[in-house]
């Protein structure tokens, strides 16, 4: 009896435990997110997804997507980049001064005291923040990923393996609906080497009426139905597309900050 008291002990606090750490302490942390001010702006982050998005987040569950993407752009760290805005009423002596500071790719502390000299000397600068790692560099993402960004999305999808690319800016890299309509259907039609598996039965092929339908896809001959037959996405395959086109992380936010379209050096 004592034994069986104890079992029952020991399996209560296991699951007391993995509860408050899977379900309280989420909750805590991130169930009363709000929208958040976007940086050096007085926009609000993020908005709802519009409907035919929001509708496609199911067909991209439904259909496993999660299994070979993430949605998580990851990030080392950030390095910046010092521009002169104004050489003032000194531009020799801002100008000399320049020729001996490294303003590119350097620390936060190092940025900071260049633009103490340079302002010293009369002249004006911009800091450019630039978020640096491997997810950067391949073009996934202008910043990290952070809570804001799958405020609206209920489930969320960060997925765990990288078969493909990483999605969560997909809609700024890719932003064409065709395209994201075409790569569904028939990958390899658009990226030669791709590993993804054909979604086709989100696509219908059927004869061409009287005129084309202005949603047929337009496929490569290789790929292309048989002659007069056209393939037609279904209403899942254009969700799943506006889904896909929704999924931007290309916003400054006070947490993951970068500095968008900075303007050409003096």
């Amino acid at each position: 009896m004592k034994n069986g008291f104890a079992i029952f002990l020991t399996a209560f606090l296991v699951l007391v435990t993995s509860w408050t750490a899977f379900v309280l302490g989420p909750q805590l942390q991130l169930g009363r997110a709000r929208q958040v001010a976007v940086l050096n702006s007085s926009d609000v982050y993020p908005t709802s997804r519009p409907g035919e998005a929001a509708q496609g987040l199911v067909v991209y569950r439904a259909n496993g997507c999660a299994a070979c993407h993430t949605e998580q752009v990851q990030q080392d760290g950030v390095v910046c980049d010092v521009v002169l805005s104004s050489a003032g009423k000194n531009p020799s002596v801002v100008s000399n001064l320049l020729a001996t500071l490294k303003l590119s790719g350097i620390t936060e502390e190092a940025a900071l005291a260049a633009g103490d000299k340079i302002t010293a000397a009369g002249g004006k600068v911009e800091t450019h923040i630039i978020p640096t790692g491997p997810d950067i560099a391949r073009g996934w993402g202008l910043r990290h990923s952070v809570a804001e960004d799958f405020l609206y999305d209920n489930p969320v999808q960060l997925g765990s393996l990288r078969i493909g690319p990483d999605l969560a800016d997909v809609g700024r890299r890719l932003p064409d609906a065709n395209w994201q309509l075409l790569h569904l259907y028939a990958p390899k039609s658009v990226a030669k080497d791709s590993l993804m598996p054909p979604f086709r039965y989100l696509f219908e092929t059927k004869k061409i009426g009287a005129t084309p339908s202005p949603d047929a896809l337009n496929l490569p001959k290789e790929f292309a139905p048989a002659d007069g037959y056209e393939v037609v996405p279904k209403p899942e395959a254009k969700h799943l597309a506006a889904y896909l086109l929704s999924l931007h992380a290309d916003v400054p936010l006070y947490d993951a900050p970068f500095t968008p379209a900075a303007p050409a050096k003096p």
